[in-house]
């Protein structure tokens, strides 16, 4: 069995999903809050190739066999503030995501402030989930009730009347947190999220992604120099073993 003919399939299959990981980054470079996905690989060791049964009591070490081990990561450093001038857009300016509440009651957490006002009044996200309040409750205007402020302290008034303050929470470890679509996040079992006092909040914002394409487009280029690098060592070992086989009649 020739090793370097599976470590270089292996190296292929890794190579896959780091074209995946950074097709999905190139995708979503301008959806607001989203977060680099992330991965790097490490050397797995899979024992030792013995020749025959004597190497096996100690007298041939065998030859040691490794394979590459993919490590998937998301990036939560903070992406560009862009300014929409829009009112109910905000961006978050530290630490912290929105608290979101989807149409099955479930909580989710998203650091995109791209807000919306549903038919009824209710402040929702563009995908529809409810903004939630400090109080645990989707935050509502009233119609003709004037225009709506957003302090940065995350309190909300629509004219001269307190209509609540947004949910802002933090995670102690954000590795807990599982990536959902539309840029939302999930908190493991049994991981709580702690209430920012102080969120910082920056009305007629948003925040943008913080994928760099052109960072991932430089990765793309040595994905496929990588990818090719080792279809030729297959190739190569694979004529090789032909040569050999006629050879040997």
């Amino acid at each position: 069995m020739n090793i370097g003919i599976y470590q270089s399939a292996s190296a292929l299959s890794a190579l896959e999903r780091w074209q995946d990981s950074v097709a999905q980054n190139i995708t979503s470079s301008q959806t607001s809050g989203f977060r680099k996905r992330t991965i790097n690989f490490s050397t797995q060791s899979t024992g030792e190739l013995h020749p025959d049964m004597k190497s096996r009591i100690g007298r041939d070490p065998g030859v040691a066999m490794s394979f590459p081990k993919v490590n998937y990561g998301i990036n939560f450093m903070t992406g560009e503030t862009q300014p929409t001038r829009r009112e109910l857009d905000v961006a978050i300016q530290g630490d912290g995501f929105f608290e979101v509440q989807r149409n099955d009651g479930s909580k989710v957490y998203t650091r995109s402030g791209e807000f919306r006002m549903r038919a009824d009044r209710t402040l929702v996200t563009t995908d529809g989930h409810e903004v939630m309040s400090d109080g645990g409750a989707p935050l509502t205007f009233t119609a003709g009730g004037g225009p709506i402020t957003i302090n940065r302290d995350g309190s909300i008034s629509q004219g001269d009347t307190a209509v609540g303050r947004i949910a802002v929470k933090k995670f102690a470890n954000n590795a807990a947190l599982t990536p959902l679509a539309g840029g939302f996040f999930v908190p493991g079992a049994g991981v709580e999220g702690q209430r920012v006092d102080q969120p910082d909040l920056l009305q007629g914002y948003i925040e943008g992604s913080n994928v760099t394409a052109l960072r991932e487009m430089v990765d793309l280029v040595l994905i496929a120099r990588a990818y090719e690098a080792n279809e030729k060592m297959i190739r190569t070992v694979d004529e090789q073993m032909g040569k050999t086989l006629e050879a040997l009649g």
